[in-house]
């Protein structure tokens, strides 16, 4: 039932025990329906390589709509949505333990214009459908059917790259990187995921097509640089973008971060490989995304605030507050969810406060302030903080990081971290106009600042009736400086 097998294709046969019981029943009602099925894609490579997946692609020899709806009615689907231009459909299948995403397609053949990334897509066989696929370890396919069941079709030796830890291209790398530029992407997200790496040729075809990433849509490709962003190492896959120029195509003010400039023999580190070191540090740490992000854009105003002094040698002054800017200008050009915005810009601005904490005697009120403008997010900042620490030199870091946790130490010390650590106002400013009698307006606003910097300075208690009194106290000031000077 299943295409005949090519010259070139290696037959594996997977233990029966890997295979979830409900890709038999798919199998099993391939062959009511007269169906030739397999499994295809990241899930066979996935279950190889005993790594957790739950996302599955079946594809059939033929027209795969009235099989899906026949899988849906069958094992109980949910969620069942059909995409009949492009003969796909998509649903939720569950067994005992999980639920899989499920996508069934016909097999396929494409051609493509070299002005489009949208393709022209043909009704294909078996060898079609495989070679138009990104990697070799990921033009594997599963027999479903009875017969030849749990046999692996490997037209393209993917197996064996799979033992060998690297990515190929089935076809040219050049037309398979024009029939889809995104794959560039995907080349070094799968690289820094499983920590392969690319073959020579797969390297020179994207540096020579790099710009043709242009053609792909915002949102796939930020979709890919958050994969990357969440891999184990992702400096693995951010240096293979920047040394192809695909970085600077998707994120022109993150690679303008790299190089080094010498003025009277005397340099500043590389900021992007620098900024490249954290990340793999944090993500040790972390799995968090936006922080990993605002890892990713923490020095992003580098390059505009750098300067040199022959007394100081380079400074980047006001890099946080700058850089705040630029990360609401990346956020709108990559069309990231907004939502995490102020989280990033926060953490940005932030990132140097605990610095100079650490160099010097710690007061209460500077803990108290960066406590306060931290919020619930210290631990965050503290976290990037650290993983912002890149020197070879083992003493030096070893300092630095001794510095860091009397910091810590000290904001443990301080009373109101508990409170301060989630920190809010001992009043709002609803409570200002009613307990004072005003209208929303200016004053209120004055009156609420003037309240919350006498409670982190420690110069009013962190208690609703101290703060109540505070403010009858700044207000029968602000009115007697008010009758003074005249004013009505």
């Amino acid at each position: 039932m299943t295409d005949k097998c090519t010259a070139k294709q290696v037959m594996t046969t997977l233990p029966q025990a890997s295979i979830p019981e409900l890709l038999y029943r798919i199998g099993d009602l391939a062959d009511k329906n007269g169906i030739s099925c397999f499994l295809v894609g990241g899930y066979v490579r996935d279950m190889i390589m005993q790594r957790p997946c739950t996302d599955i692609d079946i594809m059939v020899i033929g027209d795969p709509v009235p099989f899906a709806k026949a899988v849906f009615d069958e094992l109980h689907g949910r969620n069942f949505v059909l995409f009949e231009r492009f003969r796909t459909a998509q649903l939720e299948l569950s067994d005992s333990m999980r639920t899989f995403k499920v996508e069934l397609v016909g097999a396929r053949k494409e051609s493509y214009n070299n002005d489009s990334r949208k393709p022209v897509t043909l009704i294909g066989t078996l060898d079609d459908d495989l070679s138009r696929r990104d990697f070799t370890i990921n033009s594997l396919a599963l027999v479903l059917n009875s017969e030849g069941r749990n046999q692996i079709i490997d037209h393209f030796h993917g197996m064996e790259d799979l033992r060998a830890r690297i990515l190929r291209t089935p076809l040219d790398p050049m037309q398979t990187f024009s029939d889809d530029p995104l794959r560039m992407m995907r080349a070094a997200r799968f690289a820094a995921q499983l920590d392969f790496t690319l073959l020579p040729e797969v390297i020179e075809a994207m540096a020579a097509m790099h710009e043709r990433i242009g053609i792909v849509s915002i949102e796939r490709v930020s979709q890919e640089l958050f994969k990357i962003m969440l891999s184990p190492r992702p400096s693995k896959g951010l240096i293979i973008l920047h040394e192809t120029g695909v970085l600077k195509e998707i994120m022109p003010e993150v690679a303008a971060m790299a190089g080094i400039e010498q003025v009277d023999g005397l340099g500043h580190k590389d900021t992007l490989f620098h900024t490249f070191q954290v990340i793999d540090n944090l993500a040790l740490h972390s799995e968090n995304l936006w922080l990993r992000m605002a890892a990713l854009l923490h020095d992003i105003a580098k390059p505009a605030t750098k300067r040199f002094s022959k007394s100081t040698g380079w400074t980047f002054h006001g890099h946080d507050a700058i850089g705040v800017r630029i990360v609401a200008k990346i956020f709108r050009q990559m069309r990231w969810p907004l939502d995490p915005l102020d989280y990033v810009q926060k953490i940005v601005r932030l990132h140097h406060r605990p610095i100079p904490l650490s160099k010097e005697e710690i007061s209460d009120s500077a803990i108290r302030r960066l406590m306060f403008d931290a919020g619930e997010d210290l631990q965050d900042l503290m976290n990037l903080c650290r993983a912002d620490v890149t020197s070879k030199n083992p003493k030096k870091v070893s300092r630095i990081m001794s510095n860091f946790n009397h910091v810590e130490e000290k904001i443990a010390e301080v009373g109101e971290k508990d409170q301060l650590a989630k920190w809010r106002p001992p009043l709002s400013g609803e409570d200002i106009m009613a307990t004072l009698g005003l209208k929303e307006g200016k004053m209120v606003g004055i009156i609420k600042k003037r309240m919350e910097n006498a409670v982190i300075d420690g110069l009013v208690p962190y208690d609703r009736d101290a703060a109540l009194d505070y403010i009858r106290q700044i207000y029968r000031e602000m009115s007697d400086e008010t009758k003074g000077s005249g004013e009505q």
